[in-house]
């Protein structure tokens, strides 16, 4: 099979793929984009049931499109979400491939731009963009054994509490995803035990406005690296059930018990870590650092948003507290099934170019790679806090869409001097 040309090869038809076809039809570069599955593909088939977007609609969206099937100020769910994405693409014309994996991509030798091998035949390319974004493989922590006995999924495989067996179980992860499964596993009638790790938990809503928008006039979405020591540290927010603040000590009051970091499992008996006391402190005093903030941003503008000083109220330390389990024998707690909420890693093996450290991460500022033509979309912090979110990822692949326009002129002007210099212009 002979190759196809294209100019711009982009794998992957999620947000950042949709995000950067757009771009570069606006600046009429020739280009294909690749999805070995259907568009938005992720928001279908690893998600929960229930799952909807942590930020509101008129937040969370690209530019040129509006949420046409839910109020401005709602969560969508994960449906819509990936509707939503359909119809983008539609609107814009991506030409997108649906059903084509990307196999392997390698720079050509003696030849200017890259080999793609595809399930759909051979691509050569003079450009290729990595935006398949960072949740591509979960990870689940090498802690308890597939033979101890227990069901045990990655928060990607949770459809809703009727995959699991009866009994009580374990979440491991105090994130967004964490923190809701955890909840509506505890709402079926389980005993759920919480494994909370390091966090921070923005309110939901602050004296009439959305966490998203104070971190919008605060400039905390504009921010280019996190905060020292926080690398790591998940955000703990729900558009659940219309949305709300994640408050861990409301969590223990209804029933769900709270332990620290999961550490190891010897003999049946899970250890978790001593840390659940200052875990909770710091995501508490983030919250109302959060709230400070807001309140001077208000009284420096002058602004009439109603007070609310009943947020700042804490509920009493719960015995998840008081009284730390650090030892759990998982049997005779009841415990039938663990549920990883410990996010995922990239797996870039089928770029196989000079573009990774020695741990795989890829080496890039603002999407562009050491390696010459590649360029990555869709990354945590690729150049702000927003990168990984739908509205972020827009603003980034412009400025990909960018490097590749200036890329190409330098092209074009090696073509043109080359014309002149062999007579033909």
């Amino acid at each position: 099979m002979s190759s196809q040309e294209v100019e711009v090869l982009v794998v992957g038809a999620g947000q950042a793929g949709v995000a950067m076809s757009e771009h570069l039809s606006e600046r009429g570069i020739p280009h294909v984009v690749l999805e070995r599955h259907r568009i938005a593909e992720r928001w279908r088939s690893m998600r929960w049931d229930s799952l909807v977007a942590n930020g509101p609609a008129w937040h969370d969206r690209f530019p040129g499109l509006e949420f046409t099937d839910i109020e401005a100020g709602s969560f969508p769910s994960k449906e819509q979400v990936a509707d939503y994405f359909v119809a983008y693409a539609q609107k814009i014309g991506a030409p997108i491939r649906c059903g084509v994996e990307v196999k392997s991509v390698r720079r050509n030798v003696g030849a200017p731009g890259f080999h793609v091998q595809t399930s759909d035949g051979e691509y050569n390319a003079r450009y290729v963009v990595a935006a398949t974004g960072p949740f591509q493989r979960p990870v689940i922590p090498a802690v308890v054994p597939e033979t101890a006995g227990f069901m045990q999924m990655h928060s990607s495989s949770y459809r809703n509490p009727g995959q699991l067996p009866q009994g009580a179980a374990l979440v491991v992860g105090a994130g967004s995803s964490g923190v809701q499964i955890a909840a509506e596993i505890q709402r079926s009638g389980r005993q759920v035990y919480l494994s909370v790790g390091p966090h921070d938990r923005p309110p939901r809503n602050y004296r009439g406005r959305d966490f998203c928008w104070w971190l919008g006039v605060l400039g905390k979405w504009d921010a280019s690296t996190p905060a020292l020591g926080a690398e790591h540290v998940t955000i703990a927010v729900s558009g659940a059930d219309g949305g709300h603040t994640v408050d861990f000590r409301a969590l223990a009051e209804n029933g769900i018990k709270l332990v620290g970091r999961t550490l190891e499992i010897q003999d049946g008996t899970m250890r978790f870590a001593d840390d659940l006391r200052t875990n909770i402190a710091n995501g508490d005093a983030h919250y109302l650092e959060l709230l400070d903030e807001a309140d001077a941003y208000v009284e420096r503008n002058g602004l009439d948003l109603p007070e609310e000083p009943e947020a700042r109220f804490l509920r009493p330390d719960p015995e998840s507290l008081t009284n730390p389990i650090h030892e759990l024998d998982l049997v005779a707690a009841g415990i039938t099934s663990i549920v990883w909420a410990t996010g995922f890693a990239v797996d870039y093996s089928w770029l196989q170019v000079d573009a990774f450290d020695d741990k795989g991460k890829p080496l890039q500022q603002r999407g562009v790679s050491t390696e010459p033509g590649v360029y990555f979309l869709g990354l945590p912090w690729q150049s702000r806090r927003g990168s990984s979110f739908i509205w972020g990822v827009w603003h980034d692949a412009k400025y990909v869409a960018d490097q590749i326009t200036i890329q190409r002129s330098y092209l074009t002007h090696n073509e043109q001097d080359a014309l002149v210099a062999s007579g033909a212009v």
